[in-house]
């Protein structure tokens, strides 16, 4: 009782707006936990495909391209869909492996989706092209390869799978030593 003797509470009209708006703000909150666990996965799946094609890149700096011995273990794309080759006229010695002109090189090969130890779902590609032919980002030396890296995966979505793939691309040109 307050000090006149009179009691005083909530009526019912005012505890029924209270329960609706308290059901709307859930109702709302329940509709963007998937989505914002979809945003996570997104970012997290963007971010593992940008690793894989910066691991590719930091192998690509490492082998040997030189022009004193021909040991061209870069290579070169026949096309847009052809992995790296060694050019006529060179060879490739890298560490223990030797390949001879036109063979494919092994650490540059098309990787499939499940052939990524640890990453399923995401495969890789790269693509080497002679600057001096092609042109490479205003680059038109023949001592200078444009080298790509395409790391593709399928993106998941709040009901399941995207209905088609995803791609990064890094690109670096590269310098022969």
């Amino acid at each position: 009782m307050n000090a006149l003797g009179q009691e005083r509470g909530f009526t019912v009209a005012e505890v029924l707006l209270a329960a609706a708006i308290v059901a709307l703000a859930f109702v709302a909150l329940a509709t963007i936990i998937p989505i914002s666990t979809y945003a996570v996965q997104e970012g997290n799946q963007f971010s593992t495909a940008t690793f894989l094609a910066g691991q590719k890149l930091e192998l690509v700096r490492n082998v040997p391209w030189t022009s004193a011995s021909a040991n061209d273990c870069l290579g070169l794309s026949a096309s847009a869909t052809a992995a790296p080759a060694v050019p006529t006229g060179a060879t490739c010695t890298f560490g223990a492996t030797t390949v001879a002109a036109g063979g494919t090189l092994p650490w540059l090969a098309d990787e499939s989706a499940s052939a990524i130890a640890g990453f399923s779902g995401y495969s890789r590609a790269v693509r080497v092209t002679d600057c001096g032919v092609a042109g490479c980002a205003g680059v038109t030396d023949s001592a200078a390869r444009l080298v790509v890296v395409s790391v593709t995966y399928t993106p998941l979505t709040g009901i399941g799978q995207a209905p088609g793939p995803k791609s990064v691309e890094q690109t670096m040109v590269l310098s022969q030593r």
